[in-house]
């Protein structure tokens, strides 16, 4: 059986008429409407039926458990969208198989200063981000998510609050944990962002071993946890993937990682000129990244033990075929941000469809059987 890959009604409708008129707006003012509309649909119960039954796919060989917690599929919202929890029950019923909120910092915080700092990069399908992480700060985001109720998981990202200046490893810990005991209640899940590109450049006291177990015993200290992914960018040599495990292996909340190389400039391979992306300030993403990802997915499954942990697979993740090459090569989960803004809502609709068609391709029942499955042979 070949598969073809298949552009469904809505994702045409989409690049055909819809994003030639949001691309003639200014990239953070489009994201900010989106969410607006996306809280209000998200308040009648007519709006959300109307965004079920037009993206709407879903099927039994999706549904997946990973670290206790039953996704109806495994194409999940990252942290990024919906930074304070305005639109999560519109963006749940798109059909994502989770949805994450933030990064959410323990305080408030603007973001970067400068503007613009949201940039289309359309020639390589591209962001770039400067955005700072603003956020409303954990106990607003908590309020506004009390007696939110999803028909699939709530993941909050949290982070530390931009301040602009560097913080160090005992200040970085008191946020975290300062945030984790704010927003764990709400959650069902958590995922620290340990090195946020557009915070402190992307370094953070968190790369240190030493200061991972001093914040692991923090939250140790903090009762009951809901299942806590690490977002790491670290070399994905074995000594380094090694390291973390020797860390987090002693605490069992830890379920896993969603592991990434960032990108770096000069940018190589693109067809944007460099000299355009040096105008513009940030981090990039697109799916110029999409094969070291999955490299790096494929680097972390061979160390890990895959009953203790589970792996969270982004960047550049657009059809179905990259999203099924990342759950091959390792990945429980894939996250897809990017593909949206270049072909709309519609593209998780097609991602589950197609990821049906390719496990018939191959034999397989059911999702988890495709999970690592290069890695086994």
């Amino acid at each position: 059986m070949r598969l073809r890959t298949r552009i469904g009604p809505a994702m045409n409708l989409y690049r055909k008429l819809v994003r030639p008129l949001l691309f003639q707006c200014d990239p953070e003012w489009t994201h900010h409407t989106a969410l607006a509309f996306g809280g209000l649909v998200g308040q009648s119960r007519l709006g959300l039926k109307a965004l079920e039954a037009l993206y709407g796919f879903e099927d039994p060989r999706l549904q997946t458990t990973v670290a206790g917690l039953r996704f109806p599929n495994p194409v999940c919202l990252p942290g990024g969208f919906d930074k304070s929890g305005h639109a999560v029950a519109a963006i749940a019923a798109v059909g994502f198989g989770a949805v994450e909120v933030g990064s959410v910092s323990a305080h408030p915080s603007a973001g970067n200063p400068e503007r613009p700092r949201l940039f289309r990069v359309p020639d390589d399908e591209a962001m770039m981000v400067y955005y700072g992480v603003p956020n409303d700060g954990a106990r607003v985001v908590a309020q506004r998510l009390a007696g939110t109720r999803l028909p699939v998981p709530l993941g909050i990202n949290i982070v530390e609050t931009n301040t602009g200046k560097p913080i160090n490893g005992a200040e970085l810990i008191d946020e975290l944990t300062d945030a984790l005991r704010v927003l764990k209640p709400l959650a069902s899940y958590i995922t620290v962002n340990m090195n946020c590109p557009n915070s402190a450049g992307g370094i953070s006291p968190l790369d240190d071993p030493a200061t991972l177990q001093r914040l692991l015993e923090s939250f140790a200290a903090c009762g009951q946890l809901p299942p806590v992914f690490l977002k790491i960018r670290l070399n994905p040599e074995p000594a380094a993937i090694d390291a973390v495990l020797a860390v987090t292996d002693a605490f069992p909340f830890v379920k896993g990682f969603v592991p990434s190389v960032g990108s770096k400039r000069p940018y190589v391979g693109l067809k944007t000129p460099q000299a355009v992306l040096d105008r513009m300030p940030g981090s990039l993403s697109g799916p110029f990244a999409r094969d070291g990802a999955t490299r790096v997915i494929g680097a972390w499954y061979a160390r890990i033990d895959p009953q203790r942990y589970a792996l969270l697979g982004a960047g550049g993740i657009v059809t179905a075929e990259h999203a099924y090459a990342r759950i091959r090569a390792g990945a429980s989960l894939v996250q897809v941000y990017g593909a949206m803004i270049y072909n709309g809502p519609g593209v998780i609709h097609d991602i589950k469809e197609g990821l049906c068609a390719l496990l018939e391709r191959d034999g397989l029942a059911h999702i988890h059987d495709a999970v690592g499955a290069d890695a086994r042979t």
